[in-house]
């Protein structure tokens, strides 16, 4: 059967059981969805439940009897990593066989030197792995009074710039950051994302506002979006994926400042896109997971679940597909404030389809290639569809 159209909603770090190599990745016993319904046994998320979340592999435990209306399982990484560039890539059909560059203990003097003499900034604060937010609090008062950009990193293989926007205004924070992406990438150094973080507000009262913009790496070869893109099938984003395939294949974006303005464009794509609508929903991630926040992981996932009925009736209306799934965990009851190695699901649905439990998939790749075959592409080079 082939579709006018496909949603997918990307539930960033919404994972379902840790993979059976997490003890690589310091994830061993993560679970991000498990978790967070083990500590909240009467979560209300009765749509994400008849599309199978607690039907797949791994997460019966959690099932209430329900009969899915969907096709749904699990599905492993055959990627190293477990941060979001590594989790897109590879639903996009990019297998990244060596991880990216992480700097627990800050950078090395010789990136912070070539930073500060490419970019011509006098100096930097921070130069940590840390939260943005605290980070942000920390040393706010005295970017204003130095005007340096602060520099962090976390887990993941991100270089972070964070600055004040009436102390470093935007566009020159973007600039900033490009010149840090090309100075990587010059060095052959293996950095996945630069990240412009602007912020506003007074001490004690930082905001960080929507104008993020991310700075991925070249995927190193083609991706299914650029597949779709090429057979003349459109290609939109909302939120991050355009910034993390740098633009290849998408043929626009538009950005978004929360979740509910993502469900809203979401809403709104399955109503008037056609072709493929790429949508990542990011609080999850940064507001909950990183910050072990169970009780806000809940309440997106809630959240979320409110949001189905109209984007299902919509897509029901115009010959849609939806595909529910994620890039990592980010388990909110774990230790530290690392992504976790884990699962992610794959829930599909469309008015008519045949419910059916598809098992455990060998890689995030089917979920991508099931786009292709939804839209009447040809079969990809990696990974067959789940439908």
């Amino acid at each position: 059967m082939q579709f006018q159209k496909v949603l997918m909603l990307l539930l960033d770090s919404v994972g379902v059981g840790a993979l059976p190599d997490a003890a690589e990745y310091n994830s061993a016993g993560a679970a991000t969805v498990p978790h967070v319904l083990q500590t909240h046994p009467d979560l209300q998320i009765p749509n994400l439940r008849k599309l199978g979340l607690c039907s797949m592999d791994g997460m019966t435990q959690f099932s209430r009897g329900e009969t899915p209306e969907a096709v749904y399982c699990r599905c492993a990484s055959m990627s190293r990593g477990k941060d979001s560039i590594v989790g897109h890539w590879e639903i996009m059909g990019v297998i990244t066989e060596r991880p990216f560059n992480v700097y627990p203990d800050g950078f090395p003097p010789e990136i912070i030197d070539e930073f500060i003499r490419r970019t011509g900034v006098g100096g930097i604060l921070g130069n940590r792995a840390e939260s943005g937010t605290k980070i942000i609090e920390e040393l706010g008062e005295q970017q204003r009074k130095t005007g340096w950009p602060i520099i962090y990193t976390s887990a993941d293989s991100v270089f972070q710039i964070a600055a004040h926007e009436e102390i470093i205004p935007v566009p020159r924070l973007y600039e900033l950051c490009a010149i840090a992406r090309q100075m990587f990438d010059d060095l052959h150094i293996g950095m996945g994302r630069v990240i412009a973080r602007p912020y506003i507000g007074t001490p004690g009262q930082y905001i960080r506002t929507a104008n993020r913009h991310d700075y991925a790496t070249l995927p190193p070869v083609k991706t299914f979006a650029e597949t779709l893109h090429e057979a003349g099938v459109p290609v939109h984003s909302i939120g991050k994926p355009y910034d993390i395939f740098v633009g290849r294949g998408f043929d626009d974006t538009v950005k978004t400042k929360s979740d509910a303005d993502g469900l809203q464009r979401a809403l709104a794509a399955a109503k008037e896109n056609d072709g493929f609508t790429f949508c990542n929903i990011l609080d999850f991630d940064q507001l909950w997971g990183h910050r072990r926040n169970p009780d806000g992981y809940a309440a997106g996932l809630e959240e979320v679940d409110r949001a189905l009925p109209g984007i299902m009736d919509a897509l029901a209306r115009e010959n849609g597909l939806l595909i529910i799934t994620a890039d990592h965990g980010c388990d909110p009851t774990y230790l530290g404030t690392d992504h976790t190695r884990e699962y992610i699901p794959a829930l599909l649905w469309h008015k008519d389809i045949a419910a059916r439990n598809a098992g455990t998939q060998d890689t995030f790749a089917n979920i991508g290639a099931t786009v292709l075959h939804a839209l009447g592409v040809a079969h990809p080079r990696i990974g067959k569809s789940i439908l």
